[in-house]
């Protein structure tokens, strides 16, 4: 008799009615290795459970994937702690205290806050702390442009990319300017210019997929972990 194979991790997928959500869920739906055990959102629609049901939801699940708003994040990240269920965050845009809820909730349960799931995300900014220490006298900017319904500017990403510089000079913040055009998935652009010339980092997502897979990843990742705040360089280890 063969070796049995390994329990599908069961997700619950909380702003599952927007773009990422349906993304991670239609994802998760074709890969073995995840069976999604509820959908929740605020819309009504078909297959759709509400809020309110979360705990429930939670009861008979693995991990939590969230890609929702801030505020909602929060309180989906508190039901997971409550329900002693890892979660995977990746709305973007908290302010502090938002980010302070979710640090809270980390001392009961592993989450994995990330504002870009992109290992080639994860590269650049590999790249760019390098870049910004070598080119200390050059002038940074960022410049970054995702579709026209994202609430949030700069992006989450935008801001990592800048903080990463920031740390990296112990300089000034760097301008970051933000475009929301069309149905752009998402470009990150990082210039330093000096004297005669000028180096440019540029990543683009031609897919929401990888995102969406990038979550799933973590949540792999993440499950039976112990309580604490991960990100992903928590998953790259040596980057």
């Amino acid at each position: 008799m063969g070796a049995s194979m390994k329990k599908a991790l069961r997700i619950v997928v909380t702003g599952a009615a927007g773009r990422m959500g349906r993304r991670v869920a239609a994802l998760a739906a074709e890969d073995a290795r995840f069976q999604v055990a509820a959908l929740v959102d605020r819309s009504p629609g078909p297959g759709l459970t509400k809020p309110e049901e979360l705990p429930e939801a939670l009861s008979s699940a693995d991990v939590l994937i969230d890609f929702s708003a801030p505020e909602s994040a929060v309180r989906f990240a508190a039901a997971a702690a409550a329900a002693r269920r890892p979660a995977v965050i990746g709305a973007t845009g908290f302010n502090p205290v938002q980010l302070a809820q979710l640090k809270a909730s980390s001392r009961r349960v592993p989450v994995f806050l990330s504002p870009n799931f992109s290992p080639g995300v994860h590269a650049l900014g590999i790249l760019l702390r390098a870049a910004a220490a070598l080119l200390k006298d050059f002038e940074a900017g960022i410049s970054e442009t995702h579709h026209s319904k994202k609430k949030d500017a700069p992006s989450g990403t935008a801001l990592r990319l800048a903080r990463i510089i920031m740390e990296s000079r112990r300089g000034g913040d760097p301008a970051v300017v933000s475009q929301r055009l069309g149905d752009v998935v998402g470009e990150h652009t990082v210039t330093f210019a000096g004297p005669f010339e000028r180096l440019e980092l540029t990543h683009r997502a031609h897919s929401r997929d990888v995102f969406a897979g990038g979550a799933l990843r973590a949540a792999l990742w993440v499950a039976g972990r112990k309580p604490g705040l991960y990100d992903m360089p928590d998953m790259f280890p040596g980057g």
